[in-house]
């Protein structure tokens, strides 16, 4: 009887810690998401030539009380120019987008299968970005911030050969960041990036990331 009621007796401190891990988890979803609402976005100038694109940074909370950032792996292409980096789920505006949200959208359903309007929530736009390189096209990206539940399914589609979610507070934490020769196509260069389990971020969404590090 003494064993049984023991382990009932662990069982509610189990339960009763989820419950405090998932209002914690809660709370800190709520403040990122205020910090973005109150952080109005900065439109990236736009003359020409251009073409606009739009990214999502997916949030989720997990049962340890942890926030997760979702990462996907670009499948190996020789026509993408981000081919095989780590980056966040989106792509280029087209024509049948209403607007650079829908984009991100459609998207991210494209992608990881995950559809951020009916699955989850989107809650703002961090500062555009337009990189001004010989290598990179003219793009202007617009990144998005959306929160999902925690238990949302996701299907790599043949675009992504790897995704994984990270703790928002490793990736965030400057002691992740650091100097790193990468290498593309052939070209070798020193960038800031963020390392986390032998995954390399650097590029624009490492530049994301240190956005969405500034607001909050």
């Amino acid at each position: 009887a003494d064993g049984r009621a023991d382990r009932g007796m662990n069982a509610d401190a189990d339960a009763a810690t989820r419950i405090a891990h998932t209002a914690s988890a809660a709370s800190r979803l709520a403040h990122i998401a205020g910090a973005v609402r109150a952080n109005p976005a900065r439109a990236a100038e736009r003359d020409l030539p251009y073409f606009e694109a739009a990214v999502a940074l997916i949030l989720r909370t997990t049962l340890a009380g942890e926030v997760e950032l979702l990462f996907i792996k670009r499948a190996a292409r020789d026509d993408d120019p981000w081919s095989g980096q780590i980056a966040l789920p989106g792509g280029r505006h087209a024509a049948g987008d209403e607007s650079l949200e829908a984009t991100a959208v459609r998207e991210t359903m494209e992608e990881v299968a995950l559809d951020l309007r009916r699955d989850g929530t989107i809650v703002g736009a961090l500062d555009e970005l337009r990189p001004r390189t010989l290598v990179l096209p003219p793009v202007i990206v617009r990144p998005f911030v959306a929160t999902v539940a925690g238990d949302a399914a996701l299907e790599p589609s043949e675009e992504v050969a790897e995704l994984f979610w990270a703790p928002l507070d490793v990736i965030l934490d400057p002691a992740s960041t650091r100097e790193t020769e990468i290498v593309v196509r052939a070209l070798r260069t020193r960038r800031a990036a963020i390392h986390y389990e032998g995954h390399v971020i650097w590029g624009m969404t490492e530049r994301i990331i240190n956005n969405l590090r500034e607001i909050l």
